[in-house]
C-alpha cells in the first residue's frame, strides 16, 4: 500500500512544523508549499500537480499578524491569506483526484469583542474592523463553489499556547515590567484597525471597552491544535468552521496572575492603553492582541467528543515551561 500524503502550505510557522512532525509520526508522506518548499507560490502548476492526489491539504499561509498594523503589513496580511487560499481553491478544484480533507487556517477572532457569553461556530456574532474582515474575507475564499470530493474545515484558532510568538509576546511584556492585567481605556485614536477588503466594516477610527482587565481570553496548547486536527481528519460527518479553543476560557487578569505564577513573579503593574501601545510599539506589535475580549467556545469539537488534553490555563502554561527547559527558562526569567 502506498504511503498517505499530506500537503502543509505553511510548514515554516510554529504550528506549521508541529502538524508536519505529527503527520510524519502518522506515516504521511510530507510536501509543502510556500516561499521555500516542494512548490513555491509563483509556480501555480507546481502547487496544482502536489494537491493532486494528496490525501490531506493543510493551508496556514499567511503574514503572522503579531506586528505593527501600519498599511503596508494590514495589506500584506489580506493578500497572503487570500491570494494563497485562492491559489489552492483552483488547484482542488481542477484536480482529477482532489484532497479528501481540506484544513485551512481561520481565526477566532472573527468574533465580535464578548463579555457576556462564548461564541461557537453555530450561534456565534460575527464583529466588524480590521482583523474581522480578514477573517471573513479569508473564510469567503476558501468556502467558494462547489467542491464535492473534498471536505472542508476551517480552523477558527484561538490563541495558541506554546513555545511560539504570542505566548513569547506575553512574556517581553513581563519582561518590560508590565506582568499585571492589560487594562483598556482612552487613547490617541488611529486607523489602523479600520476595516479592509472590498466591504470593509466597523468604524473608521478605533474606540475602546471598559473591560478593567476582565476581557476573555480564549487559547489553546499546540498539542491540542495538533491532537484535533487529527481528530477531524479522521471525522468524515465534520465539516465548515471549528473553533479551535479550550474550553477553560479564561480573562486577562488570570491570565497574566498565571505568567507571574509560572514566570516565579509575584507582582506586576498593571499596563493601561496609554502605557501598553507604546510599549507595544516598541516590541513591533499591535495591543489588540491582549485588549480584545475573546470568547470563542468549542461546541464542534465537544459535541463530537474530542477530549483536550489542555482544558485549564495553568496546567497548560505550566506544560509549556516544561518543554525545551533551558529556553523555557530564559523567557520566563527578566
Amino acid at each position: 500500500m502506498p504511503r498517505p500524503r499530506v500537503v502543509i502550505a505553511g510548514a515554516s510557522g510554529f504550528v506549521g512544523q508541529a502538524l508536519a512532525s505529527a503527520f510524519r509520526d502518522e506515516g504521511y508522506d510530507l510536501d509543502t508549499i510556500g516561499r521555500r518548499g516542494t512548490a513555491t507560490w509563483e509556480d501555480q502548476p507546481a502547487i496544482e500537480r502536489l494537491v493532486e492526489g494528496a490525501d490531506v491539504l493543510v493551508n496556514l499561509a499567511g503574514k503572522i499578524v503579531s506586528c505593527r498594523y501600519t498599511d503596508a503589513a494590514r495589506d500584506e496580511i489580506l493578500r497572503s491569506r487570500v491570494e494563497t487560499t485562492r491559489a489552492l481553491h483552483r488547484a482542488v478544484r481542477t484536480a482529477v483526484r482532489p484532497p479528501r480533507v481540506w484544513f485551512n487556517a481561520s481565526t477566532a477572532t472573527i468574533y465580535r469583542h464578548e463579555t457576556e457569553r462564548g461564541n461557537d461556530e453555530r450561534d456565534g456574532v460575527i464583529g466588524d474592523g480590521f482583523s474581522v474582515d480578514v477573517a471573513t474575507s479569508w473564510e469567503r475564499a476558501f468556502f467558494d463553489g462547489d467542491l464535492p470530493e473534498t471536505r472542508r474545515i476551517a480552523l477558527r484558532m484561538a490563541i495558541v499556547i506554546g513555545d511560539g510568538p504570542a505566548t513569547r509576546m506575553l512574556l517581553a511584556l513581563g519582561r518590560l515590567g508590565l506582568g499585571g492585567a492589560q487594562i483598556d481605556s482612552w487613547w490617541f485614536p488611529h486607523r489602523r484597525y479600520r476595516g479592509i477588503g472590498a466591504h470593509p466594516t466597523g468604524p473608521v477610527w478605533s474606540s475602546w471597552h471598559r473591560t478593567s482587565g476582565r476581557q476573555r481570553f480564549s487559547w489553546i496548547h499546540i498539542d491540542d491544535v495538533v491532537a484535533s486536527v487529527l481528530f477531524l481528519r479522521d471525522r468524515a460527518d465534520l465539516e465548515g468552521p471549528v473553533n479551535l479553543a479550550a474550553p477553560g476560557v479564561s480573562d486577562n487578569r488570570t491570565l497574566m496572575r498565571e505568567v507571574r505564577r509560572v514566570a516565579g513573579r509575584r507582582l506586576g503593574l498593571p499596563a493601561y492603553r496609554w502605557m501598553l501601545d507604546p510599549a507595544m510599539a516598541v516590541l513591533r506589535n499591535e495591543p489588540e492582541l491582549v485588549l480584545k475580549s475573546r470568547w470563542a467556545v468549542p461546541r464542534v469539537l465537544s459535541e463530537a467528543g474530542f477530549r483536550f488534553r489542555h482544558a485549564e490555563l495553568g496546567p497548560a502554561l505550566d506544560a509549556v515551561a516544561s518543554v525545551r527547559r533551558p529556553r523555557a527558562r530564559d523567557l520566563f526569567s527578566a
